[in-house]
C-alpha cells in the first residue's frame, strides 16, 4: 500500500530499495528555503543493519502489510525478551536489538502488539504510557520557575527522563514510551 512519506511512523515496516525496513525514528525537517522533507532511521528486517533515508514529504513509499499479534511480555534472559502469544500461548524470544530502547519500559505481564512479516517478528508496539517510580533526581534550585525548567531524573527501570522540579525521588510518574518523556504525576 502506497502512503505519503510524511505519514511514516515508528513501528511501521516499509519497502525501500527492494528490502523490508522497520522504521525506528522519524523527523520532519522544514528548512527555511525549499520544501519540507522527512528523515527516517530504519533497520533492515533481514540483516538488522541500520540506515537512514530521506524523502520529500510529498513522495510516496510502499508500506508493507504486516500481521499483528497480541502478546504478553514474560521475562528477559540471555536469548532476549521473551513473549507469549495470547491466542496460541506459544512462547518466543525477541533479540534485544529488535526491541531497541523500548525494552527498558517492558514490565512483567505487559500486553504488547508484535508485528510479523511472513511469520518473522519485526517490531514491538508498547502501550503509549507506563507508570514508573523516580529513584533519584537533583534537588530543586530556588528561583527556577516550574514552567520553564526541567531536571534529569533516574527511573526505577534505569532510564533517564527530564522531570519538573516539583517531582522528588519516590514519586510515581506517567512516562510516554514513544518519546521517553514525562507526562504527569501518577494519580493512583
Amino acid at each position: 500500500m502506497k502512503i505519503n512519506a510524511n505519514l511514516i511512523r515508528p513501528g511501521m515496516v516499509i519497502e525501500h530499495e527492494g528490502r523490508s525496513w522497520s522504521v525506528l525514528k522519524t523527523q520532519i525537517v522544514q528548512p527555511g528555503k525549499g520544501g519540507a522533507f522527512i528523515t527516517v532511521e530504519i533497520r533492515d528486517v533481514d540483516t538488522g543493519n541500520k540506515s537512514n533515508a530521506r524523502w520529500r514529504t510529498a513522495d510516496t513509499v510502499e508500506k508493507l502489510d504486516v500481521r499483528q499479534i497480541d502478546c504478553t511480555y514474560l521475562f528477559q534472559d540471555e536469548s532476549g525478551f521473551n513473549f507469549m502469544d495470547k491466542e496460541t500461548f506459544d512462547q518466543f524470544p525477541l533479540a534485544e536489538d529488535l526491541v531497541g530502547e523500548k525494552g527498558g519500559f517492558l514490565q512483567d505481564g505487559m500486553e504488547v502488539v508484535i508485528d510479523l512479516i511472513e511469520g518473522k517478528p519485526v517490531s514491538v508496539k508498547l502501550p503509549t504510557t507506563v507508570v514508573l517510580t523516580v529513584t533519584e533526581c537533583e534537588p530543586v534550585v530556588k528561583g527556577q520557575t516550574a514552567s520553564s525548567s526541567y531536571k534529569p531524573g533516574m527511573l526505577d527501570n534505569g532510564m533517564r527522563v527530564m522531570i519538573p522540579p516539583h517531582i522528588d525521588a519516590g514519586t510515581k510518574i506517567v512516562v510516554n514510551t514513544e518519546e521517553c518523556a514525562y507526562v504527569e504525576r501518577f494519580k493512583g
